[in-house]
């Protein structure tokens, strides 16, 4: 089978445009067996700043175990540097089952306000954008704990936090265009 230089063209613009679209899913993360006490994993353990794709169509989910019955947990990253000094964010928190388990996700909210470090405005139509005004939380390799309320068990696991993609920064181009982001 002999395949044309424009034929050839074609498909590699099509493979790198549909790998840049879609993008590579790291495989679930699972609790350690072995592991005795509170644990906390993350799916998925590693994110990207593009705007519409993280608010879209990224899920970051918490899982915890080993905790107390009843308690609460507060998530947070640890350590963002953030106008000069070291803090940590809050990006979740649940309600600890009987068994102490617990599941929670980052909120749409939380994603633009604590990670994009945007804010949601209103537009004439009272239709919601997305300003944003600075930078996103610097990419990195950050320690995730969830933190008892009541007592005084903790986990922690690590979340990777990329730049935007090519293809993100396309989808967010398109969102400036269609008036769903403002920069200033």
């Amino acid at each position: 089978m002999k395949i044309s230089r424009s034929g050839f063209f074609r498909q590699s613009v099509l493979l790198v445009g549909l790998l840049i679209l879609v993008g590579c899913a790291a495989a679930p993360v699972k609790f350690d067996p072995k592991s005795v006490g509170p644990q906390l994993i993350v799916n998925c353990s590693n994110i990207r700043l593009g705007v519409v794709k993280l608010v879209k169509d990224t899920r970051i989910i918490f899982q915890g175990k080993g905790f107390d019955p009843d308690d609460s947990v507060f998530i947070n990253v640890i350590g963002v540097k953030k106008d000069g000094e070291l803090i940590d964010i809050p990006i979740a928190e649940s309600v600890i089952d009987q068994e102490g388990n617990f599941t929670a996700e980052v909120s749409k909210i939380v994603k633009v306000t604590e990670l994009l470090l945007a804010d949601v405005e209103l537009n004439d139509e009272m239709q919601n954008y997305l300003l944003i005004t600075r930078p996103p939380i610097p990419p990195g390799n950050y320690v995730i704990r969830a933190e008892s309320m009541e007592s005084e068990k903790k986990a922690d696991c690590r979340l990777e936090i990329k730049g935007p993609s090519i293809g993100d920064s396309l989808k967010d181009w398109i969102g400036v265009l269609l008036g769903k982001i403002k920069k200033e």
